[in-house]
């Protein structure tokens, strides 16, 4: 398989690059930074051989490689992006290589003292004896979904080194903007021509997934009086106090930090105002259609309560809620074509990999695609810890999925 050196150099030449998007911005790729890999991308797939390498307007990267057999083969599809989070700082990334890992403390940060240990992040001892990389403790690292792309454009060159290995006609696809959740948003689907595709994002080796969130996002701004606070008794109205009011409301075990697996959940993420006017943003996740649909009820009748109670005292609706669905559960899509989960699944066996299949607790551009008219699971890409600085990934899982790809190219031509 491909040359470890190879292998991390190739992802390192990935992660330097700051491709940190923007959810304030209304532009495709939301930062201009994105081109700066998306070209490098681009220029990358011409020299390993891909064919018909395009980029378009907004940075979708497609490339093709042709079938190799006479006989027809379903062409299949494979997807990363390359956006890193915006909740914590990509730029100036510096990757540190941990070579023969033994179990232990990693210090990403002498000066700051920021550690990375097994004590916290149990998942570390399984990777014991192989090779990490992680940040310097300033950064996120950008495995997400770095990792990705750099498997896929690595089993790409090894299918093209290694014609032996009969396959069909194979599409990939890099995008920007997923962690800002519009990844999909303008991906061509028609153009893409894909009868299924993977997303390569996942984190831990082995994940397997066609399950995730049905998710909305939940805007509420609360209207207040402000009076001068020495002559305010019975006439100001806190808005920041109603919101606070109004959240405590909320099922209190039914947060992220209290929730694992199917377990849905209500999640406070933004919070700002004054005695005039506060507004809360909020996501709901559910995998349940029936119970995420119950959630936006919920909302809405706690709302319509709030604006009984008050309408005598404010005269006008006290808090206003706008709801929007952003995305939902693939698994409707994915079920009936049951047989793309099996070949993923077959491959990691044949790998020798133990497959893991659990719902997402997210989203992937995957989940839009497949309502999109591209069933789209999503394969593990390695990492660990994503969007922070404890972030890292193993070179062994980026090499495991890279011949996860090729075997997925290898079963589909055989079957």
């Amino acid at each position: 398989m491909e040359n470890k050196q190879h292998i991390i150099d190739r992802f390192v030449s990935y992660v330097t690059v700051d491709t940190e998007s923007d959810p304030n911005s209304e532009t495709t790729p939301s930062t201009k930074k994105q081109w700066d890999l998306a070209n490098q991308l681009v220029e990358e797939l011409k020299q390993i051989g891909m064919e018909d390498v395009t980029i378009d307007e907004n940075a979708y990267i497609m490339a093709t490689l042709p079938s190799n057999v006479s006989h027809d083969v379903p062409t299949i599809g494979f997807v990363s992006h390359f956006d890193t989070s915006p909740d914590f700082t990509g730029a100036n990334v510096k990757p540190q290589i941990v070579h023969n890992y033994d179990g232990g403390d990693i210090v990403l940060n002498k000066e700051e003292n920021i550690i990375l240990s097994p004590n916290y992040f149990d998942d570390l001892l399984q990777y014991k004896g192989q090779t990490l990389i992680t940040t310097d403790g300033t950064t996120l690292l950008g495995a997400d979904d770095k990792a990705g792309i750099c498997e896929i454009v690595s089993a790409m060159e090894y299918l093209i080194q290694h014609p032996e290995i009969k396959h069909g006609k194979i599409r990939i696809g890099f995008t920007p903007d997923e962690e800002i959740g519009r990844g999909a948003h303008k991906f061509d689907v028609a153009k893409f021509a894909a009868d299924w595709a993977y997303t390569m994002d996942g984190s831990q080796i082995g994940e397997l997934e066609y399950e995730n969130f049905n998710a909305a996002g939940v805007k509420l701004i609360f209207k207040g009086k402000s009076v001068h606070p020495g002559y305010a008794k019975g006439k100001m109205i806190n808005s920041m106090l109603l919101a606070n009011k109004f959240i405590s409301k909320l099922p209190s075990k039914e947060v992220p930090e209290k929730t694992t697996g199917y377990e849905g959940f209500f999640h406070v993420n933004d919070i700002h105002g004054s005695i005039e006017e506060t507004e809360v943003h909020m996501i709901i996740r559910d995998h349940s259609m029936k119970k995420f649909k119950k959630r936006k009820k919920l909302i809405r009748e706690m709302v319509n309560k709030f604006n009984k109670k008050y309408a005598e005292k404010f005269g006008d609706k006290i808090v206003e809620c706008e709801i929007k669905d952003q995305y939902y559960n693939m698994k409707e899509k994915v079920e009936p074509v049951m047989h793309i989960v099996d070949i993923a699944e077959q491959a990691m066996k044949e790998l020798n990999i133990k497959p893991i299949i659990k719902p997402i607790r997210g989203g992937t551009d995957g989940s839009q695609l497949s309502y999109m008219g591209l069933p789209c699971p999503n394969i593990f890409a390695g990492g660990h810890n994503f969007h922070g600085k404890y972030e890292y990934v193993p070179v062994e899982s980026i090499m495991k999925a890279t011949q996860v790809i090729v075997k997925i190219a290898e079963i589909t031509a055989k079957r």
